[in-house]
């Protein structure tokens, strides 16, 4: 996404903020990866202007009271099991876009759910901000990239592999003339449970844009998956594309 930035933008700003409205009580806030001095290398490598690195008091002081909630995209996917998350998400994106007030803002297809909810944000309460989508970045055999990869132990990480597969799985069942959704979800829920140490949160297949579930693939449909990997929470989708 930095290098994304830096093709389309004369200065390209960044913000580093690992965010605690969005984390639940039960969740790995505290744990959750942070590597401040590679990131910043990293930037510093890419050649970002300024990166926006605020800590908790700045964004949320004392007294602190106004969220932002979306009525319908959270009541889907990712937000079903974390009720709080889409909520903290709208609120510091709109924080962050009042402080550093970019013309465009880029953000990642893996969190296609968050992706949704920012560009209904950003219409619903008129951001004069463009919206521009990066699409999903994968390891060599598949994985989504993310920082709770390193969570994984290497076992783990093979079952890990089974989201990608079993949106690959639906692809070709696709192809080979297999419509019906729930006939999809279920040879996705069988691949995964093969897996050790596998608890699938969520598969669902959708309206790209409402994020309805539909049961029938005779347009384009966002399928997306939520597994827990011992005690590690992936995500990964995939648009499925009817012949």
């Amino acid at each position: 996404m930095m290098r994304k930035g830096r093709e389309i933008g004369d200065d390209l700003v960044i913000s580093i903020f690992v965010n605690p409205a969005q984390f639940g009580p039960q969740e790995d806030f505290e744990s959750y990866p942070r590597n401040i001095e590679r990131d910043l290398q990293r930037a510093q490598e890419i050649g970002v202007d300024a990166v926006f690195t605020p800590d908790n008091m700045e964004l949320y002081p004392e007294g602190f009271q106004t969220y932002i909630e979306l009525e319908k995209l959270p009541n889907h996917l990712c937000g079903l099991s974390r009720p709080v998350f889409f909520k903290g998400v709208a609120t510091v994106v709109a924080k962050l876009f009042n402080i550093v007030k970019p013309h465009v803002a880029i953000f990642g297809e893996k969190d296609y759910q968050q992706l949704t909810v920012i560009h209904r944000m950003v219409c619903d309460l008129n951001f004069d901000i463009e919206i521009v989508s990066g699409p999903t970045v994968r390891e060599p055999d598949g994985l989504a990239m993310s920082s709770r990869n390193n969570y994984l132990t290497p076992k783990q990480r093979a079952s890990a592999l089974t989201l990608y597969k079993s949106l690959v799985k639906a692809k070709d069942l696709l192809k080979n003339g297999v419509k019906d959704a729930g006939e999809i979800i279920q040879a996705a829920t069988k691949l995964i449970a093969s897996c050790p140490e596998t608890r699938i949160d969520y598969i669902s297949i959708c309206d790209p844009e409402s994020l309805d579930d539909i049961k029938t693939i005779d347009k384009p449909a966002l399928m997306a998956l939520a597994v827990n990997v011992g005690k590690t929470r992936l995500i990964d989708n995939m648009i499925l594309y009817p012949q």
